[in-house]
Order: C-alpha cells, then structure tokens, then sequence
C-alpha cells in the first residue's frame, strides 16, 4: 500500500513544492510559493495540503558540504516545525545537498539558460528531494 508524500525546497523568497507517490518513487514540480523573508502564505500551502492530502511531508535541509548547519539551516527547520504544528502533518527532514544544483543542471539540459527561472528551480529541487528520499526508504515507510 502506497502513499502521497509532499516535499517542500525552502527558501527566504522561494519555497519549491512537488508531489509524489511512494510506489512508483517518483515526484512532479508543483508551483512554487512566494515567500517574504521566508515566510509563505500559510492559506495558501494549506491549500496545496488539502489538494494532495499528504500522509507526510519532506522539508529539505539545506547543510553545508562537509554536513554543517548554515543559517537557513535553522530556518528551515522551524519552517517544518510550523507545518506539523499548523497542519498535524508528520514532517521528515532530509538532506539536499546538491538540490539545486542537480535541479538546476537538469532545466539547462532540457530548455537551456531561459529555464533557469526561480520557481522552476525551486520546485525541481523539491522533486529531486523527494524522489532521494524515496530512494532511502521502502515504499510502505511513512516516516
């Protein structure tokens, strides 16, 4: 028995979202939500909640190569503490290290320089979040 999972790329103007399935372990880009200073618009990711009816959610934490915690680090988690405590969500923390990057090598190659646009990015990122968590957990494991 599968299950949906949403996963969330966090950002201070930018937070990417993408959806996936645990049985086939893949995801598909969502629109990304505007932040300011890293603040979304709650009514608006909880729409997206109640569109997909997630039985979990994936924040991506942002470390530094060598595994260190760097200022947005913190933010996001407290950006994942406010799902769970807003929404009574479980929410998992997986590592994105190279998100972004592999998300944004994978527009350039598909559509070239004029796909590298913010939210895009973002929401591949998400999906490249989700899809390796998948990747590290059996499709029945919801957290």
């Amino acid at each position: 028995m599968g299950f949906t999972a949403l996963a969330f790329d966090f950002g201070v103007k930018s937070i990417g979202c993408a959806v996936g399935q645990s049985i086939t372990g893949t995801a598909q880009a969502l629109n990304a939500f505007k932040a300011n200073d890293g603040i979304p618009n709650w009514d608006l990711i909880g729409k997206c909640l109640n569109e997909w009816k997630p039985q979990v959610v994936i924040v991506g934490l942002p470390l530094n190569m060598d595994g260190t915690e760097q200022d947005i680090t913190q933010r996001a988690r407290k950006f994942s503490q406010r799902i769970h405590g807003r929404f009574g969500i479980p929410v998992v923390l997986h590592d994105e290290r190279l998100s972004t990057v592999e998300a944004r090598s994978e527009l350039f190659s598909r559509r070239g320089y004029k796909a590298l646009e913010k939210g895009k990015v973002d929401s591949i990122s998400a999906c490249i979040i989700l899809e390796s968590w998948f990747e590290t957990h059996s499709s029945d494991e919801i957290a």
